[in-house]
């Protein structure tokens, strides 16, 4: 039963695109071919980026104070979420945070602010910050996400070192306006249009979980197939206290790692990165879900701490892939070693006082 998303698979590897039904019966895949799926999206993973893992770090040079009104955001105009809300960070501090994600593995900084779109001294702010960080890390990949932008700032971003720019359409123009009102779906589609011309690697992405139909999950994907996005984001919404979606869970894991797999499916050579939410909804399946995608962040993200970057880094080595650009000499399987890694002495349960760990 389980053989058409092989023979999809071949398809696609075949040169004969996904089409929007493909992609609806890769996401409606019951529980007994969740397995097959994430074998079929595998191979097409492999085929065009073998075994390496692509680690990003996000650096937040300014957080909250948006006069937006995103739905899912905990930074937008209005929010009570529990956050952290700071004007932009000093240039030595931008650079201090980068160099930590590089030291930790990544090999792209996506620089991020707050806010409708940059001023034309806000771009400029943030064209030193990279001039100084590619000074000290000349090979450091830069991402930047500033919002909507004007005519000329992409270009001058480009001027000065931005490798990429990320602007998400989050959702399917069908259901755009459920979510946002203070800007328009064509907004966000003319500013990934102007990075591109410009000469910078398009990046957008989704949030999936936003009350979203399964055939506008599709219509979003299609629509980010034909925007040309090179790096696809795949986020998984954080119902942050404090915003309108607060209490919205509407993910499992197992539908988490469907849509992944559609995506790979839909756009089999382009960077699929787990983002926002992954340890919240994938939970125990963040490991299977790189068998699909290439790609995540490491560490924390805007508002929300992520787990540990050294679980990250063991996730990537415990599943057979290796960091993207990192030195091979570092790459093996981590060995626990008996004076680090002594098993815990259990303590409770039976023959203590103490609860059993049930």
């Amino acid at each position: 039963m389980t053989r058409r998303f092989d023979d999809l698979a071949d398809a696609v590897l075949a040169g004969t695109p996904a089409t929007p039904d493909d992609a609806l019966d890769v996401l409606r895949a019951t529980d007994e071919e969740l397995l097959a799926v994430v074998a079929a999206a595998a191979r097409l993973r492999r085929k065009h980026f073998g075994n390496t893992v692509k680690v990003n770090y996000l650096v937040n040079l300014k957080s909250g104070l948006c006069p937006e009104d995103c739905h899912y955001c905990s930074q937008r105009l209005g929010s009570q979420a529990d956050i952290l809300r700071y004007t932009w960070l000093r240039p030595d501090e931008a650079i201090e945070q980068a160099a930590a994600g590089l030291r930790g593995g990544a090999t792209r900084i996506c620089m991020v602010s707050s806010g409708r779109g940059p001023t034309d001294r806000d771009v400029e702010r943030v064209a030193g910050m990279v001039g100084a960080l590619k000074q000290e890390h000349p090979d450091v990949e830069v991402c930047a996400c500033l919002g909507l932008l004007k005519d000329g700032q992409a270009e001058r971003l480009r001027e000065a070192g931005v490798d990429a720019y990320n602007h998400n359409i989050n959702t399917a123009e069908s259901h755009h306006d459920d979510i946002v009102t203070s800007h328009t779906y064509a907004d966000r589609v003319d500013t990934v249009t102007k990075a591109k011309e410009a000469g910078l690697s398009p990046c957008s992405g989704l949030i999936a979980g936003l009350g979203e139909t399964d055939e506008q999950l599709v219509e979003a994907l299609f629509a980010l197939r034909d925007l040309g996005s090179d790096s696809i984001p795949v986020n998984f919404l954080m119902p942050f206290d404090g915003t309108p979606l607060e209490g919205t869970w509407e993910l499992t894991p197992g539908r988490c790692l469907r849509i992944l797999a559609m995506a790979r499916i839909v756009c089999p050579d382009k960077e699929i990165r787990i983002a926002g939410g992954r340890e919240m909804h994938l939970r125990s399946l963040q490991g299977l879900a790189l068998h699909v995608a290439n790609s995540l962040f490491l560490g924390d993200y805007l508002t929300s701490e992520g787990q540990a970057a050294e679980a990250d880094l063991e996730l990537i080595r415990d599943h057979g892939f290796v960091v993207l650009g990192a030195d091979e000499s570092t790459t093996g399987p981590a060995l626990p070693s008996a004076a680090t890694h002594d098993p815990a002495k259990r303590r409770r349960g039976a023959g203590t006082d103490l609860p059993a760990n049930a």
